[in-house]
């Protein structure tokens, strides 16, 4: 009788070990094979909105509201800047951004009214810049033969307001990659305000 438990109590810890061992080898498998979403373009060559940015992985929020900057910043907007899941993954193991490679920043403008100079309110959680209404988005996409001219990224705007465009042109090197080319640390992407990104 005793004999009989123990073989079942061993049948029975080797089916547990087995189950855990396919659920952990399932898992593995799963998180190697992310999938990614790519850039997605008209017959034209105009870059097609993303989709379901909002449920990528994002990276940071810097801030420059028109009342630090002389009522007159490019983007007077807090920057919610978001990357492709996918190549977020590839980034991680490789610290290097893949082609293809879409980095997302939504544009929102801070909750008004300005109820002090700066342009900061007062809240329940102190004074400080709050953010409100959406205001159009950038979307800066990884592809070294399509943007050779750019540094190897391209760059497009889907308005600075809302609603956001359905497609977007190329922007000229002037306009957007000249400055990422002089100014970013790395790979022309802003990695030194996205704590995430800069490893």
């Amino acid at each position: 009788m005793r004999r009989r438990s123990l073989v079942v109590t061993s049948s029975m810890v080797g089916s547990v070990s087995l189950a855990a061992v396919l659920a952990q080898s399932l898992y593995s498998s799963e998180a190697q094979t992310t999938s990614r979403y790519l850039p997605e373009y008209t017959a034209s060559g105009d870059l097609i909105l993303p989709k379901n940015f909002h449920e990528w992985v994002y990276v940071g929020s810097p801030l420059t509201p028109n009342a630090l900057n002389d009522g007159k910043a490019n983007f007077p907007e807090f920057h919610n800047v978001y990357i492709e899941p996918g190549s977020y993954e590839i980034f991680k193991k490789t610290h290097e951004f893949p082609e293809g490679t879409i980095l997302f920043k939504e544009l929102q403008l801070t909750l008004p009214p300005a109820e002090n100079a700066d342009g900061s309110r007062t809240e329940p959680s102190g004074r400080g810049y709050f953010p409100g209404p959406w205001n159009g988005a950038d979307v800066t996409v990884k592809d070294s033969k399509r943007y050779a001219d750019t540094g190897g990224w391209g760059y497009y705007n889907f308005n600075h307001h809302e609603p956001k465009a359905p497609t977007a042109v190329l922007k000229p090197k002037t306009e957007c990659a000249y400055c990422h080319i002089a100014s970013a640390k790395r790979d022309e992407v802003w990695t030194q305000f996205y704590p995430l990104l800069d490893k």
